[in-house]
């Protein structure tokens, strides 16, 4: 419902990408449910009204998002008017507050913010303490001022008091630590994928650390169903970092952190663009001397549970540890359980052909050879996952322990009375990152 009241809003998709809109106007009682946007090719989301007009932020002929007013009874495309331009960095949100827009776009992979008017001229470019991931901006058309919060790899959750007049902001509560985040240092690289495309990645470690090719390095990523991976604070990983470990975090295409653009790049027939991207991010760490390949453990849930699965199966000599968490591992059964079939959009279907013969070549379930040492991995999954089923981790298991030849371990952890993940109760994730950190120092050779 908008502010004011004037209009009910409903969204309809089919899948994880493309919606419709629908509305309905709440000052004539009478007024029928009607079609606002149609579906399902596209993205858009109802930003505010003005008055009887609605501004839609979309990405109809614009990838990286554009918004637009639109009349509700001339709501076809051709009459939208252009209110803020489609920019070359990917809008992620818009918001209204204070009389005024707050547009969230992405700046290689790091919140930047810019303030519109209702007509769509720029006023300010927002100052933010630093690079990382901000949220929250936007308040009632009222409003004076609103608060925000914001992270980075070495920052916990701050929260920002942002006086809307004066453009400032001003510190308002920030997490007690027990150790100085400033030891520690972030850099970005880019780093060529296999087709030369250029692929942006975070690094962190301590400051101090030589980059001799002996430090052991986590590689973290999901690439996929346009999630992008911003700098966000995490308090188990800094665990690592203290103990002289290096954590790296690419871009993978797949996500929107370059709009649409990317994300398509990673998806349906062109999902092996995603593991070329990680793995080429292996690669460069190596060759950069950050690491070497018997210290390189690498993670991802989900969807990134699938990049893991595959990248072990395609190069399994380039890392000692993997972590696949609640992942996507068999491709061609996946639409037939729960939620999967809402996947499709994504990934395709086994049960056409064209799909399942793309599929068949990256599915990690299908790919375990016989006789190949594949690196130490721990599969962790729940007994009641209802959205990736854990079917997908008992078979990937139980593939791996019969085929896999070496002293590697292959272990799966399943959570009892547990699901995907949100949600789980502080007991439970002190548990399984307890368990999850003791297997990497384990096999990579840390002490603690």
């Amino acid at each position: 419902v908008t502010e004011d009241e004037h209009f009910l809003i409903l969204y309809a998709s089919a899948g994880t990408s493309g919606n419709a809109l629908y509305l309905k106007d709440l000052q004539d009682p009478e007024s029928d449910i009607a079609l606002l946007v149609k579906g399902f090719e596209h993205n858009h989301s109802v930003v505010t009204n003005v008055g009887d007009k609605l501004l839609l932020s979309t990405d109809l002929n614009a990838e990286n998002m554009q918004v637009v007013l639109v009349d509700p009874k001339m709501a076809e495309p051709k009459y939208w008017q252009k209110i803020i331009s489609e920019s070359n960095l990917a809008l992620e949100s818009v918001r209204p507050g204070g009389g005024f827009l707050w547009a969230s776009y992405l700046k290689n992979s790091s919140t930047h913010i810019i303030q519109f008017d209702l007509n769509g001229k720029e006023i300010a470019v927002v100052k933010l303490p630093a690079i990382g991931t901000a949220s929250g901006f936007g308040a009632f058309k009222d409003d004076k001022d609103f608060f925000y919060s914001f992270t980075n790899f070495t920052s916990p959750g701050t929260t920002y008091h942002y006086d809307i007049e004066s453009g400032k902001s001003t510190l308002y509560r920030k997490s007690a630590l027990k150790f100085d985040t400033e030891d520690y240092q972030t850099e970005q690289v880019f780093y060529p994928s296999k087709d030369g495309t250029k692929v942006p990645m975070f690094i962190v470690y301590k400051k101090g650390t030589k980059l001799d090719g002996n430090n052991p390095l986590l590689l973290y990523a999901y690439g996929g169903f346009q999630v992008s991976l911003t700098p966000a604070f995490s308090l188990s990983r800094m665990l690592f970092l203290e103990h002289g470990g290096i954590y790296a975090q690419p871009s993978l295409r797949g996500g929107s952190e370059y709009g649409e653009a990317w994300h398509k790049a990673g998806m349906l027939e062109n999902k092996q663009n995603v593991f070329d991207d990680f793995i080429a991010a292996a690669e460069y760490l190596v060759k950069e001397q950050y690491t070497k390949h018997s210290k390189i453990a690498i993670s991802g849930g989900s969807n990134g549970g699938l990049l893991v699965g595959a990248c072990i199966t395609q190069r399994p000599e380039l890392f000692k540890v993997a972590l696949p968490a609640v992942g996507v591992l068999d491709m061609l059964r996946y639409q037939k359980f729960t939620v999967g079939w809402g996947w499709v959009v994504e990934y395709g279907s086994s049960d056409k052909k064209e799909d399942y013969d793309y599929l068949i070549k990256y599915s990690p379930l299908h790919n375990v050879e016989d006789g190949v040492n594949y690196p130490a991995t721990l599969i962790t999954t729940a007994d009641h996952d209802d959205r990736v089923v854990p079917a997908h981790s008992f078979k990937f298991a139980a593939t791996l322990q019969e085929k896999h030849k070496g002293e590697n371990p292959v272990l799966i952890r399943i959570e009892r009375n547990a699901g995907h993940g949100a949600g789980k109760p502080t007991g439970k994730l002190i548990a399984e990152a307890t368990d999850v950190w003791s297997f990497v120092f384990q096999n990579l050779g840390m002490t603690w």
